[in-house]
């Protein structure tokens, strides 16, 4: 498994967005959720979303996989304007993988029978989807739990279980959205390792996590943004937020140190 250290150093001499806000705004029934907000998700990178509650980390991921449309500015994806598509040709045209921060699976139905049921509608060849789901149940460790309902699994099971529901169309572009949420300090850290190892094995896939525990993302990604009052309000590599003022006068605090 990988080892997690203080801050992932990686660099990207050619950036090369695969996805772009460009100039997002939104609201709710008068009341302002998204600013005028640009940023790049870069092919290959690990890229954190932090912010207080409310901030708009959730939004700006419905946004990006079309469940909202925004009043003003664009999605982009592949340098093609996606605003307007609606979520299936989205997904399907970009290979979006999204774990949600709540469900993301069939209850009532065992580990296996979940994997079943999605790769039935992403994989049309048999053999190539037995061999995708064997594939990860194997990679994420799920061999003596696949018979058990998904409600029986534990919060880090689940976790494991709806990771491999996103993979199983080998998204270019992977979405956690509080992925750390409810589960205990192993947990986490089996998690992180998960991330970090997908992003060694699959080189040019794109990870973004929405996520409120920032020693725990700070030490996993490659860049991380900042929201707050509707705006991204700092941006850059964990070291580089460190240093922030506005990171440290709005959200980190003065004394906040990573372990």
């Amino acid at each position: 498994m990988a080892i997690i250290k203080k801050f992932r150093i990686k660099s990207f001499k050619k950036k090369k967005p695969f996805a772009s806000f460009k100039k997002i705004s939104l609201s709710f029934d008068k009341r302002q959720i998204l600013n005028d907000v640009s940023f790049d998700i870069n092919s290959g990178e690990i890229l954190g979303l932090l912010g207080p509650n409310g901030a708009g980390k959730s939004t700006i991921f419905n946004t990006l996989i079309g469940l909202i449309r925004p009043n003003f500015g664009q999605v982009i994806f592949e340098n093609i304007d996606a605003t307007n598509y609606p979520i299936y040709l989205r997904t399907r045209k970009f290979k979006i993988g999204y774990v949600p921060q709540h469900g993301g699976y069939f209850h009532d139905l065992t580990l296996i029978e979940n994997l079943q049921a999605i790769a039935e509608i992403l994989i049309e060849d048999t053999d190539q989807r037995i061999i995708k789901i064997n594939e990860l149940i194997s990679k994420f460790e799920l061999d003596n739990v696949q018979e058990v309902k998904a409600k029986f699994l534990s919060g880090g099971q689940r976790r494991k279980l709806v990771i491999c529901l996103a993979l199983l169309g080998n998204p270019k572009i992977l979405l956690c959205d509080e992925i750390f949420a409810a589960l205990d300090v192993l947990t986490i850290h089996m998690l992180k390792e998960i991330l970090v190892n997908l992003q060694k094995e699959n080189p040019q896939i794109c990870i973004v996590i929405c996520e409120h525990q920032a020693r725990e993302l700070l030490s996993i990604v490659d860049r991380a943004m900042i929201l707050s009052n509707c705006k991204i309000i700092a941006q850059g590599t964990p070291s580089e937020l460190m240093n922030n003022r506005n990171a440290k006068s709005e959200y980190f605090g003065e004394f906040f140190k990573i372990n």
